[in-house]
């Protein structure tokens, strides 16, 4: 047996160095490509500072006061909440057209249910939070167990909501001084109170806790990784053991009793229990994702960012409008950047792959 064949003699004369690899430095551009492919929220953040700063300067005391900022934080509660579950929904790859028609019909019920039925408003507000749960339920119900696409199942659930929302409340508004004084529990979200020059409300404490604990869940937990997963490949999670309908089911589940919880703040918000508000959560919840860098396609992103995207709108709008400016410019640059983020979340897409 000639040595080259002796395995045992050509291991043991092998020089005992173990494969190494070359460590190239990456430039700064690769850098930063891996730092928004780990960091989802990190080009919303840059934006939303962006923005403040840029309006700061050009408004200066007016823009950059507690008073003017915490108003922001009002006027983006009910959106940011609603777009915390539309996140759930769509980083498993599904859309909810249903969003804003469940936060409305929740409100709805919750009022007609203590003026009409003589319900006392804390069950009333428990029986809003399980309807808005049914009808995320069903949603997910039919995308899980029936292979419905989501866009179409949600669509058709936006349609008879909105049409049930009219016909149950017989398109009538619960006044707010009537719900001042006889439940003012359903207006308790829209309870202000003062942290030096800043004004908050409790829909706004909400959002950001609900925001933070839905960042842990799914940072943290089986339960938040399955969700990522679904949205990155389902048939991939389902070989390997996770229960891809019953996740489905259960954010779609979660989705609507959020949804819920924004009907109850949206009552506090307007004072009123109104068939008519809410007209456009749809829109303004999906936005608020996009723009936050959570990819249509499921799978990527981060709550955090959504939050962030709902402020930027928030920073947008009441810039303009204390420049003078006119309203449809929100529009027009509210437009760009939804075109924006989706191009920068192609371009990160092809860099990690």
């Amino acid at each position: 047996m000639t040595q080259s064949d002796n395995f045992e003699v050509a291991a043991g004369s092998a020089k005992p160095e173990i494969a190494s690899f070359e460590d190239h430095e990456k430039g700064l551009v690769a850098r930063f490509h891996h730092a928004l492919h780990t960091t989802p929220a990190l080009v919303p953040l840059i934006v939303l500072l962006a923005a403040v700063v840029v309006f700061g300067l050009i408004l200066g005391s007016k823009f950059f006061s507690p008073f003017a900022l915490t108003l922001i934080l009002q006027q983006v509660q009910i959106v940011g909440i609603v777009a915390a579950a539309q996140s759930l929904v769509i980083l498993t790859a599904g859309i909810d057209l249903s969003v804003g028609a469940i936060a409305v019909i929740s409100s709805v019920v919750m009022g007609q249910f203590t003026f009409r039925y003589g319900v006392p408003p804390v069950v009333s507000v428990a029986c809003g939070l399980a309807f808005g749960t049914a009808i995320g339920a069903v949603n997910g119900w039919l995308i899980a167990r029936m292979k419905l696409p989501p866009f179409i199942v949600t669509l058709g659930m936006w349609q008879i909501v909105l049409a049930a929302n009219f016909l149950y409340s017989a398109n009538e508004t619960i006044r707010s001084q009537d719900i001042a004084k006889q439940a003012p529990l359903l207006q308790l979200l829209g309870a202000k109170f003062k942290v030096g020059g800043a004004v908050f409300t409790l829909g706004v404490v909400l959002m950001i806790v609900l925001v933070l604990v839905l960042a842990y869940v799914l940072k943290h937990t089986a339960w938040g990784r399955h969700v990522y997963a679904v949205g990155d490949d389902p048939e991939a999670a389902e070989l390997s053991g996770v229960n891809v309908k019953k996740v489905l089911i259960s954010v779609y589940a979660l989705a609507g009793l959020i949804c819920a919880f924004a009907g109850w703040a949206l009552i506090g918000r307007i004072g009123s229990v109104s068939p008519t508000s809410g007209q456009l959560l749809n829109i303004e919840s999906i936005t608020a994702v996009v723009i936050g860098g959570i990819s249509l396609f499921g799978g990527r992103g981060s709550i955090l960012g959504t939050m962030f995207g709902a402020l930027i709108v928030g920073v947008f709008t009441l810039g303009l409008r204390l420049s003078g400016a006119d309203a449809q410019w929100t529009f027009l640059l509210i437009g760009a950047l939804i075109i924006a983020a989706v191009a920068v979340d192609q371009w990160i897409r092809k860099v990690a792959a």
